[in-house]
């Protein structure tokens, strides 16, 4: 899905990349520490993956979009990290390759580079896997008792868990369950930071497609990929589950 939407962008949106004709839409004021659930993803995508914490999706200034076109991503300015960018922040749909990150460089990290602390291909990488083992999201629900299960949770279970431990909101999502189903599964998990990378609420609502990386997708009658339903039941997908409650 992901190489689709950059087709898409690309093939459409030629003189939005060029620096001429770039949109900027003001400094930004939060960063967005998104975290995915690879069952899931794979679930939806049709991959497969033995990962069994959640990883890095990506860091993502609440404003500006595709800000520097001609800032290429350049791989031999991470290679200190590259080892921990593979573990943590994988492509799970072609393993060991850099087009995800290419992507969400050209995409967040040139418009996160307005700001000095993370004006570097270096610095914005590095930046995000600091935060990620930070705010160590794994561990948090693993504490909470809230394990990858063939059993069901209810949303406020989720969400106090991550609410109560780290003291802020963040935006949880799921994939819906089609027409008559009763049940929706974790997919992803946002936590928001300000210019300071201090953890602050993350807003619940849409507010631009930035926000919200993975854009909507229907696989085989199933819905988008969205805030959960807070009165439906949660499936926390097991790796080893072959059984997929959508």
């Amino acid at each position: 899905m992901r190489s689709i939407t950059v087709a898409v962008l690309f093939c459409t949106g030629y003189f939005l990349l060029s620096p001429a004709f770039a949109h900027p839409r003001g400094e930004w004021t939060r960063l967005i520490l998104t975290q995915t659930w690879p069952q899931t993803f794979c679930s939806v995508e049709q991959c497969k993956t033995n990962i069994s914490y959640w990883t890095l999706h990506g860091l993502w200034p609440n404003s500006g979009s595709m800000c520097n076109s001609s800032w290429h991503f350049n791989a031999s300015l991470i290679e200190d990290i590259l080892p921990e960018m593979e573990k943590f922040w994988p492509d799970l749909l072609i393993p060991l390759s850099s087009e995800f990150w290419e992507y969400e460089w050209l995409k967040h990290g040139t418009c996160a580079a307005k700001a000095e602390s993370l004006n570097s291909q270096h610095k914005y990488f590095s930046k995000a896997l600091e935060l990620y083992h930070k705010f160590d999201l794994s561990s948090v629900l693993r504490n909470h008792q809230i394990v990858p299960s063939e059993e069901y949770y209810t949303f406020d279970v989720v969400e106090t868990a991550i609410s109560s431990f780290y003291q802020v909101k963040p935006k949880i999502q799921c994939v819906h369950p089609q027409k008559g189903g009763q049940v929706q599964t974790l997919g992803q998990i946002e936590l928001c930071v300000d210019r300071d990378f201090q953890l602050i609420d993350c807003e619940k609502s849409f507010e631009v497609i930035w926000s919200n990386e993975i854009l909507p997708v229907s696989v085989s009658g199933h819905s988008d990929l969205s805030v959960c339903d807070h009165s439906m039941p949660v499936y926390y997908p097991p790796v080893l589950g072959t059984s997929h409650r959508w």
